[in-house]
């Protein structure tokens, strides 16, 4: 495949899984089980944190040799970076955690329904930030070995999309009472996650100085949602240790792909 056909693919992946795991909500009769509930959240946990290490944090201090002994530095400052980008987010954006009920971000008189599709939207746009500046970064160096690696973060991140996007769209079907604007609701979640790809590969693939940079903001960015809401909701759950088997597995999963696709 050409290279510009990885990066099309991967943009693609990421949404269109999201979009198949919504579509879901017509064949669930029932609210998912706390049990699967529970592993999906560890699952998408275990990929993202997976994902933050081998196909950005490592790739961002490697690509900051000329810093010398200080390498750590654009990793360690973007992985904050990243993590004050999404505390601005939930501050500006009005949004329900799901596992708590919890609102959060200015006041408004939007729905339940569309509240839960924010804060869902708002943990997609680091994952599409992270694959768009994975494909920049290989754009950059114009290696297809690299197209290979960052289409191994794109798969990762899919396959953690699919499974999230039954659980968006099952609790907007129980909040609306309407499977058709459940599936609506969960596909347009994952909406985001091409559109921020392409704003990381523009920055990245033109800005090639930052990209050290960039790759940390991305993990910091997802590492913030899996401490501040994914693990969080798994230990409210009834089933907590299928969290905790859901991040072992999501982890290894994704630490497979990258050894092996990088």
């Amino acid at each position: 495949m050409s290279n510009t056909l990885l990066t099309v693919i991967g943009f693609s992946i990421i949404f269109l899984a999201t979009t198949a795991g919504a579509s879901l909500v017509f064949f669930f009769r029932k609210e998912m089980s706390p049990k699967l509930n529970a592993l999906i959240l560890g699952f998408a946990s275990g990929v993202m944190v997976a994902a933050s290490v081998w196909s950005l944090l490592i790739p961002s201090i490697d690509g900051a040799e000329s810093y010398g002994n200080w390498s750590f530095v654009p990793a360690a400052v973007g992985f904050i970076v990243g993590g004050i980008f999404m505390v601005v987010i939930d501050k500006i954006v009005p949004h329900i955690h799901g596992g708590t009920n919890e609102e959060e971000g200015p006041h408004s008189n939007l729905k339940k329904s569309a509240k839960l599709f924010l804060a869902v939207t708002i943990h997609n746009i680091p994952e599409g930030l992270a694959v768009g500046f994975a494909f920049g970064a290989a754009g950059a160096s114009g290696e297809h070995g690299a197209f290979i690696s960052a289409l191994g973060l794109a798969l990762g991140m899919a396959i953690q999309n699919f499974p999230e996007g039954t659980a968006v769209s099952l609790p907007i079907k129980n909040a609306t009472g309407s499977r058709k604007k459940a599936f609506l609701y969960g596909a347009g979640s994952g909406v985001v996650e091409p559109v921020f790809a392409v704003v990381g590969y523009f920055l990245a693939s033109n800005l090639v100085a930052a990209q050290p940079w960039f790759l940390s903001l991305a993990a910091g960015a997802m590492i913030f949602v899996v401490a501040e809401d994914l693990i969080p909701d798994t230990k409210l759950l009834k089933y907590p240790h299928y969290g905790t088997w859901g991040v072992m597995t999501g982890f290894v999963i994704m630490m497979i792909l990258d050894v092996a696709l990088g």
